[in-house]
């Protein structure tokens, strides 16, 4: 089965539906998702969305502490052009019909939150993303020239591979021409046709075994664009949100805003100790990395599984104002946060890593975007400034449509891609193995390659990482297309492109930490 399509976005967060909605205006848009429309990473942000608004703040002030959260391995150039840029991307999203908080004098209730010297985080209550996911939501239902294939998963993008041509990493001219995509519903796999093809999947936080991403992020795109020998970059920087709720039972992990901290919460240790302020004199709201590690050097001197953050000294009018999903999560769980400390542990959250792009989101593979967490802009450096992620992906979304919509009419489709060649069986008891295989792959992350690295770890997690590929593309080879099996793969990719370029990172910087390599150059760090 073919399809055509001029702009073929592959996921449906922020990021891909904002390029969609102004994609849509010169062609026609098909967006696919493996789950519903309305759910992705983007759903599950809290604290807000970051730009300068108002006085005191400025660009300068937002770009130096962008630039010192990233340890100074940011891109500056992309930095000044997001946070200029940043203003009239929200101006969009209200536009759209995002509503942000606002004051009683009606000016916008900015937040703080880790590595900002200044208020300037928009939020609607504790449940930001929600509101943006939703918001784009009806916008693109309601747009005649979107189509949307619900519960499809992309396999793999289309290239001169497919018409026979041996490609090699950095092949040069390599073209995209679409992507094979599983309908899910019905077993069989639909090959797309597209002039421009957009990644926009998110990120690959179950890779690990304590996440706060959904289940749907699985590292896709970064794996689909690895396969087809695009440039990936910068995947040993995963960042850990310092302050996830203790769970071990539940799956994801829920995320305890960086907002409430702003707010005027504040970490202690099991003696009831503020123990922030012996790391960093920024305490609880020094950047994510220094915070998620110091949490991890905590547990171990206690040997607890949990840190606490007390918010019990805070007006509880206020928090349950400001932060109502928090407070009504918790409650459900028997923590009443007004009253009680919450027991939190740090989570993969984010990639800061990935496709890299250039200022327009092109990747080196012609006709090919990547936008939001997928992508390696520049932006993050080492470690994402909070609430940086959502304004990052609207500026690139706004970016790559200027970009792709200029030159969707030169482009034509690539007629002699094949249909998808459909082979092999599936035995309920290799199932049981690629699920096995997905336990094991995110053990050997958890264990070897989480917040504190060392060479011997690394070293060890490649070698268990390299068995479990063997057997899981024996089983690709042999079996029908399953969400899962594809998932595993996918994991397996990203797992292995994190350890190698961990391995190749000989110094300590952001969110790579390894004891054996010391930090050469420091913004802020114990």
């Amino acid at each position: 089965m073919r399809k055509r399509t001029d702009f073929l976005v592959i996921g449906s967060g922020i990021a891909g539906l904002t390029f969609a909605l102004e994609a849509s205006h010169h062609g026609k848009v098909s967006i696919v998702t493996k789950s519903s429309l309305e759910e992705s990473n983007t759903k599950y942000a809290q604290g807000g969305i970051a730009a300068v608004f108002s006085e005191p703040d400025n660009f300068e002030k937002h770009i130096q502490d962008t630039l010192i959260a990233g340890d100074g391995f940011c891109d500056e150039e992309v930095v000044r052009m997001v946070v200029r840029e940043a203003p009239e991307r929200i101006k969009d999203l209200i536009n759209l019909g995002v509503s942000f908080d606002k004051r009683s004098d009606d000016s916008y209730d900015l937040a703080r939150e880790g590595g900002h010297t200044e208020y300037r985080i928009l939020h609607h209550k504790d449940n930001t993303g929600e509101a943006i996911q939703k918001a784009l939501t009806e916008k693109v239902r309601k747009d005649p020239n979107i189509e949307i294939f619900e519960n499809h998963f992309a396999i793999e993008i289309l290239t001169q591979h497919h018409l026979g041509e041996e490609l090699k990493k950095n092949y040069p001219g390599i073209n995209c021409y679409g992507a094979y995509v599983a309908d899910l519903i019905s077993p069989k796999v639909i090959t797309f046709l597209s002039k421009v093809t957009i990644i926009a999947t998110g990120g690959m936080g179950n890779v690990y075994q304590t996440t706060t991403n959904p289940e749907i992020a699985t590292g896709d795109g970064v794996a689909m664009v690895y396969r087809a020998k695009g440039i990936i970059e910068n995947m040993e920087f995963v960042q850990f949100h310092p302050t996830s709720l203790y769970d071990p039972n539940t799956r994801p992990s829920f995320l305890i805003t960086e907002a409430l901290r702003g707010y005027g919460a504040v970490l202690k240790n099991m003696s009831g100790e503020q123990f922030m302020k012996r790391y960093d004199s920024r305490g609880s709201l020094a950047p994510r990395d220094i915070v998620a590690r110091a949490i991890d050097n905590e547990m171990k001197i206690w040997g607890d599984d949990h840190v606490w953050l007390d918010c019990t000294h805070l007006n509880s009018d206020g928090l349950k104002d400001h932060f109502p999903n928090v407070y009504e999560h918790c409650l459900k769980r028997g923590i009443d946060i007004t009253k009680q400390m919450i027991p939190v542990v740090p989570a993969a959250h984010y990639s800061c890593g990935g496709i890299k792009v250039d200022m327009d989101g092109q990747s080196n593979i012609n006709r090919l975007y990547a936008i939001g967490e997928v992508a390696s802009t520049g932006l993050h450096g080492a470690n994402r400034l909070a609430s940086n992620s959502l304004i990052e992906a609207a500026v690139y979304s706004h970016r790559a449509a200027i970009s792709a919509c200029a030159r969707i009419k030169e482009l034509t489709f690539e007629e002699k891609i094949p249909e998808w060649n459909y082979k092999g069986t599936t035995h309920l008891e290799e199932m049981i193995l690629v699920t096995q295989n997905y336990k094991e792959v995110q053990m050997i992350m958890s264990n070897y390659v989480g917040i504190v690295r060392s060479d011997l770890r690394l070293e060890r997690a490649l070698k268990r990482l390299e068995i479990i590929y063997q057997e899981t593309e024996n089983l690709y080879k042999r079996s029908l297309i399953s969400k899962k099996i594809c998932e595993v793969r996918n994991l397996i990719n990203v797992g292995y492109l994190i350890i190698k370029m961990a391995k190749n990172r000989h110094e300590s910087i952001g969110s790579h930490y390894s004891i054996d390599h010391p930090k050469k150059r420091s913004s802020s760090e114990f």
